[in-house]
This record gives structure tokens, sequence and C-alpha cells, in this order.
């Protein structure tokens, strides 16, 4: 078993030094060369060599030296070398430092004592400690404070010996007789902490004896006062309420350690809204006057604990968290965000959409390299209130229009769905939406922004005017046509002037793309991230029109999607227009329109033809202007908005059943006692301890108290190490905290023999570490030890903890049993939890993400929608595609998976499973990660649990 040790010191294990060598250094008179062999006889000793001919050495030409550094030096040497022979006895030749200690505590150097008193708190001897101990206490008043604080951690470090109290049985009240008089703030703080430490009841005396000055005492002993209430109030929870009344005093303090320590005492201690409050108001107050990221970081996480369980009271303050977003930090502006979304409510609603609105307005001016991420934060912000409360969209639409044409594709997306899902839940606002749109669509600059436009044109147009114009802005951003012309020489004239001009910014994509279900397609599109802002484009791009330039870089979608807008919208010119001249003369300008598409398409002007779904898509709108029924034209005019206010229904529903289950939680069983406060003695309690009193009772009501203790659970985490015949029985009850695993495991001696330096000896694989050494232990007869081990975690990846059990019998010390444990495996479900996310962000991660892993679907399992079910629930992840999308009976199914890791790492799993004639399932099941642990981990357990029950 190795020792413990108190001091680490780099050793190059390179040039070991000789003992000789160091020896003659040390008799000679040379100071520089005496510091350099001391430092190299510490580091052998440090690194287990021993050299027992150099105490007599040191003893007889160090001791008497009166330089400061070799007397260090000294110190560390006496801390590291074995004072006890084998039996635990001092040895002889320990007498010898004694008097030199003695002399070293009577120095007239105040350096020389302090550093004497600071080795003797790391002495375990008491043989050796017990005649300095008057010289330790004569020291408790030099007049220099660095001797009185180390001498006062001396006083402490010998009471805590395991003879101490007969040793100085005074000492708490001599420390307690030192406090009174003390001024220096580090050994009033060593004081405190001695009888906080050895005398908890007269810490508490001095505390409330003192407690008028308490705000006036230097940070650390306030730190060491917060410690001591925690520590009280645990033990005792009925005298809670006059310490709250300290903690709430040490809020004034002027260290923010002190505060934020306070605030976090706040919130452990009670749940008094008074208190509550004040806690809040601290980190609000933290959140703005600190400058480190990372303790925005951290003070953000407290409030949004605060919320989850006081939410009522962090709606106070939505305003002062969100002044944090003048922080340019991502992460910091998006945990401000969401913390603030969760606290909106009809009272604050409008402060917060003013806010957010001055805040996209700040992101106009081109400072920052990230603002547009920024904005489209703030627009999914604004977005999530006027669903919320849609009486403040109107407020908000008509700025966010102005951001359509962002260089940004993701912002402008995120506006454009926003304004599409207002239109339809506002219909007050949709005059003025469609006449802002049209005013502004020649701005818009990436695809798939002017697809969803267009589809708001086509859908929401309804009046003659609105018609009209609608036609009108579209014919001008095509520009003339034809879009291109053949020359004598076959060659296409107009169309290669701005083929060059655009594509000089966007790139012609062949890559696969991920549809909404998972499954990979083809697009040959320009990609979104183009029309930045080179001049040149940017003329060219106004000149010649956002369609135009679009469709001629090879975009036949969006060409589709113009060519469906404009049958929409001469389908409803037919309805509202009385003169029939003006609906041909439409219908024919749309035809031109659509035949010159597709003449585009199949010409060699073009790197790539026109796709075959453009291509029917564009025919059938052809057809259709040329034979119109009442039956398509309730198609086209009616179903898609149908099918529009079906799915925001659909998600409408899904939250709120979110809402309710969460709501449905039983906290407290129907039997349980209910304790009436107004019936309670209120003699001499103040506004805040019958608060925190009242509050206690209703946590207890409603079984807060008694959350966590989930017994069956408990029993599901226990695992048999060793066997019932094993002469050690052995089981652990395995907890996972966030970074840690703990191993509480239970060992029962079962023979009738008592089993000395009995070990449990770990070993881990994958990304476990062990964090102590394993101790030895001593075992009765048919006694149990309960031992504990704790493990970090660096990252989601299944890992394995194996070891034995070691140990010697009293009646054969020469032989060691060992008997081998179970593994245990830690499994990757402890570590991921469900989530949520938008399914462009879904496709984007999927995109990037380079591990995959692609599993066989291999089940006994015919039922597509119970197999998705089972592996839901295997892999502890939430399904993102709604459930209308999985209805109906077509033998195939796609769904997406995601889940979060508690190391902020994402999973990604696409199931795609289809149903063969023989009615087997058969498919693949396909995860990717940013990590390959992650990846593997959860397609093992996949492997595993696919199969299902029959």
């Amino acid at each position: 078993m190795e020792k413990s040790c108190t001091l680490v010191v780099h050793f190059d294990k390179g040039t070991p030094a000789l003992a000789n060598e160091i020896k003659e250094a040390l008799e000679g008179n040379d100071v520089a060369a005496k510091i350099d062999a001391l430092k190299k006889a510490i580091m052998l000793l440090l690194n287990g060599e021993t050299i027992p001919q150099l105490f007599i050495t040191i003893i007889r030409y160090v001791l008497p030296s009166e330089d400061h550094t070799i007397q260090k030096l000294l110190l560390l040497y006496l801390e590291i070398i074995d004072k006890t022979d084998s039996r635990g006895k001092v040895l002889p030749e320990m007498i010898l430092i004694c008097q030199n200690l003695r002399n070293n505590l009577q120095h007239p150097n105040e350096y020389i004592r302090g550093v004497t008193l600071r080795f003797l708190c790391r002495l375990n001897e008491s043989e050796i400690i017990e005649p300095l101990i008057p010289s330790i206490l004569s020291n408790l008043e030099h007049r220099h404070p660095f001797v009185r604080r180390n001498a006062v951690l001396a006083v402490m470090s010998v009471y805590k010996l395991p003879q101490g109290e007969q040793l100085l049985d005074s000492a708490p009240e001599i420390v307690d007789k030192f406090l009174s008089s003390e001024q220096d703030p580090s050994s009033k703080r060593n004081a405190f902490l001695m009888l906080f430490s050895c005398a908890q009841d007269r810490a508490i005396n001095y505390l409330f004896a003192h407690i008028d000055r308490i705000i006036d005492w230097g940070e650390q002993l306030q730190m060491v006062v917060l410690e001591l209430i925690r520590k009280v109030c645990r033990s005792n929870k009925g005298e809670k309420g006059k310490y709250i009344k300290i903690i709430i005093a040490l809020l004034n303090a002027s260290s923010t350690a002190v505060i934020y320590e306070c605030a976090s005492t706040l919130v452990s201690l009670s749940s008094a809204p008074t208190a509550i409050r004040a806690a809040a108001s601290t980190y609000c107050q933290l959140l703005l006057s600190q400058s480190d990221n990372n303790v925005k970081l951290i003070v953000l996480d407290r409030l949004s604990e605060l919320k989850s369980s006081n939410r009522e009271i962090m709606v106070e303050m939505v305003m002062d968290v969100l002044r944090a977003l003048s922080t340019p930090n991502h992460d910091i502006r998006r945990k401000t965000l969401d913390i603030a979304l969760e606290l909106i409510t009809p009272r604050n609603i409008d402060e917060v959409v003013m806010m957010l609105k001055k805040e996209v307005v700040k992101t106009q001016s081109g400072e920052h390299e990230k603002n547009g991420e920024y904005r489209q934060m703030l627009v999914q912000a604004i977005h999530t209130c006027a669903i919320k409360f849609p009486e403040v969209a109107s407020t908000v639409v008509h700025l966010l229009m102005d951001f359509l044409g962002d260089t940004n594709v993701a912002s402008a997306m995120d506006v454009v769905v926003f304004v599409r899902e207002i239109i339809e839940t506002n219909p007050k606002l949709r005059i003025s939406i469609i006449t802002r749109l049209l005013d502004t669509f020649y701005q818009i600059r990436a695809a798939r922004v002017c697809s969803c436009a267009l589809w708001i044109i086509g859908e929401y147009c309804l009046s003659l005017s609105e018609v009209e114009s609608g036609i009108a802005t579209i014919k001008q951003c095509l520009g003339d046509l034809p879009f291109y012309t053949i020359t004598e020489d076959g060659d296409g004239q107009e169309a290669s002037k701005p083929i060059q001009q655009v594509n000089s910014t966007t790139v012609s994509s062949r890559r696969p793309a991920i549809l909404a279900d998972g499954t990979y397609a083809t697009q040959s599109a320009a990609l979104e991230t183009a029309m930045s802002p080179p001049t040149l484009v940017q003329g060219s791009l106004s000149s010649i029109g956002n369609l135009r330039s679009l469709i001629l870089s090879g975009d036949f979608f969006l060409g589709a999607v113009v060519a469906c807008t404009l049958t929409k919208l001469v389908l409803r010119l037919e309805e509202v227009q009385t003169s029939k001249v003006e609906v041909n003369k439409a219908t024919t300008q749309a035809l031109l329109i659509l035949v010159s598409m597709l003449q585009l398409g199949q010409s060699s002007v073009l790197p790539h033809p026109i796709d075959n779904d453009s291509y029917d898509r564009i025919v059938l709108c052809i057809r259709l202007l040329c034979n119109t029924g009442d039956e398509i034209r309730k198609i086209w005019l009616e179903s898609c908005r149908q099918s529009f206010v079906k799915m925001l229904a659909d998600k409408q529903r899904r939250e709120t059943e979110e809402i309710k289950a969460k709501a449905q939680i039983s906290n407290a069983q129907p039997d349980d006692l209910i304790d009436f406060y107004h019936l309670k003695s209120r003699k001499g309690m103040s506004q805040l301890e019958l608060e925190d009193e009242v509050q206690d009772d209703l946590k207890r009501a409603t079984g807060e108290f008694t959350k966590d203790g989930d017994d069956a659970n408990k029993l599901n985490r226990i695992l048999q190490l060793t066997g019932f015949s094993d002469p050690v029985y052995a089981e652990a009850y395995v907890t996972v905290h966030h970074y840690d695993i703990v191993l509480d495991v239970t060992v029962i001696n079962r023979t009738k023999e008592t089993l000395q330096n009995l070990c449990l000896e770990l070993a881990t694989m994958g990304d476990l570490k062990l964090v102590e050494r394993p101790q030895n232990y001593t075992l009765a007869p048919e006694s149990s030890k309960q031992i504990k081990a704790n493990i970090k975690v660096s990252s989601t990846e299944t890992g394995v903890i194996f070891g034995n059990i070691v140990y010697e019998t009293s009646s054969n010390v020469l032989e060691r049993t060992v008997i081998v444990l179970n593994d245990i495996h830690i499994d990757i479900m402890d570590y991921i939890s469900p989530a949520s996310c938008a399914d462009v962000a879904f496709r984007t991660m999927w995109a990037e993400f380079e591990w995959e892993n692609k599993v066989a679907v291999n089940t006994v399992l015919q039922d597509e929608r119970e197999f998705l079910t089972h592996i839901i629930k295997s892999t502890n992840m939430k399904c993102l595609t709604p459930p209308s999308a999985l209805e109906g009976e077509c033998g195939f199914l796609a769904a997406n998976l995601y889940a979060k890791s508690v190391f902020g790492e994402d999973a990604l799993v696409n199931v795609s499973i289809e149903k063969q004639a023989d009615g087997k399932l058969s498919g693949y099941i396909r995860i990717r990660s940013k990590t390959q642990g992650i990846a593997l981990s959860l397609g093992d357990k996949i492997t595993l649990k696919q199969k299902g029950t029959a």
C-alpha cells in the first residue's frame, strides 16, 4: 500500500542523483549546493527511494543552517521521511528533530516560525508534537499575523489527532478567546474554521454575538460562516429562519463570491418567496456585473434551475435576465432567450417583444460578424412569442419582413416561416402582410425563401388587386421572355451572360440532400448560401430579377413553384375578375412563362437539364390552365390551405398534450397528512420565518420532499458482484451523476474468520477513470462493510468496470485470496435523454456529422409502428416525426429520432423500414453523431434490443 503524499514535485527519472554526491554537497559550506542537494534528496524520497544514511548528515550539517530556503526544504524533507518503524512506534532518532522544531518555533524570524507551524499541521505523530504544544500556543500571541494564522491551524490539526483531545483539551476555549481579540482577517478566518470543525456550538455563539458586524468581516471568514449555516440547517431544520436572516444580510457584502454563495445557500435552504426573490435578484445583478463569460453561463444555469421550481417569482425578473443579451457571446444569448421564453406571460409579453425588436434592429449594423446567426435566434424567439400571444404579431411582423432578403439564409427562412404561420393564425393582418410581401419580394435572394414566399402569395392573394399585383410581381422578377435566344451559331446568347455572373457566387450542387423523413434525394440547385454581397452580382441580380437569375442557375424546383403559384393566381383571377378578356390575357402570359421554362430546361444552354419531377409539375400546370374543371379548382385553391391549417392544428395539439402530460404527474398521495399553518403558533416568528414554514408545509403536501425516493428504481440498479457460495459476498449500487459514477459496494464476510487487508481493486475500460486509490480494511467474521468508489466519466459511451476482492485470513497471513468480480457495464442510456430540435437543424447536423453507424433491421416484430415504439423505448430518444406523418398502412415507415447527452453531444437516428411480402420487417437504422463513442454505443444498444419479443 503506497503512502499518502502531501506534496508533488516533478522529477526527471532520466538523471537520478547518487546518494554519495548528495551527502558530499550537504556536508560542504556552499549554500547553493546544499539547496540543490536537498531538492534532489526530496525528489528521490518522493519517488520511492530510501536513503537512510542521509538522515544523520542532515541533522549534523543542515539543521544548524540559518538560510530560509534550506530551513523550508528541511521541513519538506522531514515531512516525507518515515518517522515510525514497522510496528507504528516513533523512531528514537526523531527526538533529535524535536529540539530543532522548538527552536524554530521560538526563532526571532517570523517566516521560520510560520513555515514550522505549517509543517506541524501535517504531522500525525503525537509523540513528536506533545513537547511542542507550549511553543505552539505561545505563537498565538506573536506580533506578526503570518505566525498567528499558522499557529491557529496548528492548534486545529493537533486537536484533530486521534489523541488530540487529551493533548490539548482546552483548544476550543483558547481559540475562542483568541478569536474575540484578533484583528487580522485571515487569522480570524482560521480561528473560526477551527471552532466550526471542532466546537460548533462556540462558533454559533460567536456568530450571534457579532451578528451586527458580519457585513464588515473579510471574504474568507464570510465564506466559512455560510458553510457553518449550511451544516447547521441540514442537521437542525427547525432553526432555519434565524440563519436565513444572516444570509440575506450577507447579500450586501462587497465580495461577488460571497454574494453568489449566499444566493445558492438561500435557494438550497428556503422556499420562502422573499428568499427566492432575493436570490434571483442577486443572480441577475451578477449576470450584469461580471465580465467573465463562464461566470455568466454558470449564473444562467442557476437562474434556469430557479425557473423550473419558482416560475412565478422568476416571471418578475424576465427583463433583468434579458439584459444579458448585451453580451456578444452566442451561448450566453441562446441560454438567456431560452430562459426568457419560458417566463413570458400576458403581463410582460409587450415588454419582452419590444426588447427583442430593439435587438433585431441592432443586428442591422454590420459591426459583428455573427449578426446573422444572432438575428436568426431573435426571429425564432419572436416567432415563439407570437404563437403563444397572437396579439403581439402585428407589432413585429412588418419589422421582420425587412429581413426576407437577409444574406443569412437560415435567418431569412425563419422569417418567412413565421410570416406564413402568422398570416394564417391572424386573418386581420393578411392584407397588410401580402402588400408588404409583394413590395419586398424582389429583395429575396435565396431559393428556399423564394419558394415559401411564392406559396404565401399563391394562397393568400384573394382580392382582384392582390391577385393582379401578385402576377405582376412574379412577371417583373422573371424579366423579359424568352429566357435565352438561339443565334445562328446555335449558342445561347442571353442566358450565357447571367450564368457567368450568377455562377460567380453560386455553386451547383449534386450532393445528396436529406428530406424531412430522413431519406436522400439528389438536388441540382444553387446552394442557398449564395447571393452574397459582391457588387457585380448585386447589380446584376437587381437588373435581371431574383427569380430569373435563380432559374438561370439551374434551380428548376423553384421554377416548378413559380408555375404552381401562377396557376393558383390565374385560377383565382377567374373567380374575382368579371372581364373574360383580362382572364384570358393573364392565362396566355402564364402559359408563355411556363413553356419558356420548359424550353430552357431542355436546352443545351444550362449544364444540367430539368429534372423529371419539376418537368412533370410544370406540364401539369400547363394542362390545368388549358382545361380547368370545378373539382380541380377546388383542390388547387382550397385543399392546400386546408392541409396547412391541419398541420398547424396538429402542432398545437402536440404542444398542448405535452403540457397536459407534465401537469398530470402526481407528487403526493391522497391520504398524506396536511398541516394547516393557520393553526400554528406564530409567537416570536418573523415574516420570513413564517413564509419559510408555509413553503415547507406546501412542499411536504405536494410531495417535493419525497420525490427522490423511488425504491423500485433503486432495486434495479443493484448489481451482484460475487456468487452466493463465495467466502465474501459483494453487491454494488450504481449511481450515475452527470460527470461521475458512484459505486456503493456492500461487502459481507460469510466466513468464521477475520479477513485482513481486504481490498476492493477496480479497473476500467472505455472513457472511465478511477479517482481514488483503494483502501485496506479488516472485516470481522460475518460482518459487512460499505465501500464507496468514485469513477469519472469524460464522454458518452458504454464503459466496463471490472475488478476483484483481495484479502488475507488471520489463519494464513502469507497467502492472499483473490475473488474475481462480475463486470459492471455502464449503460449509455444513463447519459442520453430525449430532446427536440427543428427539422432544419436535424438535417444540417445530419449532413455535418462524420460518424455514422448503420444497423440492419433484424426483428421478430411485424408491425412497423410497434417496432418504432420499441426502438424509441430502448434508446431513450424522442421521435421528431409527427404522429400524423406515421399514420396509414403503406408497408413503409421512415422516422427521425433525436437525443442529447449530458455532455451536450447530439445523437441522431433515422429509422427506415419496409414490410416484406412474407410479413417480416427489413431496412436500416442509421445513427450519426459528432463523436465515435456515441455512434458505436447506440448501435450496440440497438443491435442488442431490436429483436423485441415474439
